[in-house]
């Protein structure tokens, strides 16, 4: 995609997500990247497929792994009771349009431990067993996002990005009140 570009790293030391909540991530262990998206005619009261594409993205590439996951409302991805991947989007507007996004994406790819405080994460390692080469995973995790972006340009697209998304969503109970 021309409109696309990623910036990863190996470490990422201050990582936040929504409101004060911090993302931790050991060194070498994680996915810790950030998508700049800029696309084609996004009306500002569609803002929300760019929450569809790309948790749906992140939910086919665990699915390609044999994971089966769901979205928890707004941007983070979970399987079962546990955090795998958190998503923080923030937009550019030009107007009523959206001009560009700044995607910024931590999964839980190798690290098997924790710190204290933190209540439920998980790794795509100790789900399968298995280590992970970053650089791969980056691809194929991208490649995967990159596919649902796409779904955006027809009106078809957009429909089944909203389906899917409306079915694979949730809330924890607390979040209810």
């Amino acid at each position: 995609m021309d409109n696309l570009s990623v910036v990863a790293t190996l470490e990422q030391t201050a990582g936040r997500g929504q409101g004060t909540h911090t993302w931790h991530s050991r060194k070498g262990c994680n996915l810790t990247f950030s998508i700049l998206f800029r696309p084609e005619k996004l009306n500002v009261s569609d803002i929300l497929l760019l929450t569809c594409a790309t948790t749906l993205g992140i939910r086919d590439y665990l699915a390609d792994k044999g994971v089966e996951a769901g979205i928890k409302w707004p941007n983070d991805i979970w399987v079962g009771k546990r955090k795998i991947c958190g998503i923080l989007i923030e937009n550019i507007l030009d107007g009523n349009s959206v001009s560009a996004s700044i995607i910024g994406i931590g999964f839980n790819l190798n690290q098997c431990r924790w710190p204290a405080d933190l209540p439920n994460p998980v790794s795509l390692k100790q789900l399968t067993g298995k280590k992970y080469d970053l650089k791969e995973e980056l691809a194929s995790l991208t490649d995967k996002v990159c596919r649902r972006f796409s779904q955006m340009g027809s009106d078809a697209g957009r429909s089944k990005l909203q389906e899917e998304f409306g079915k694979n969503v949730f809330r924890l109970p607390e979040e209810r009140k």
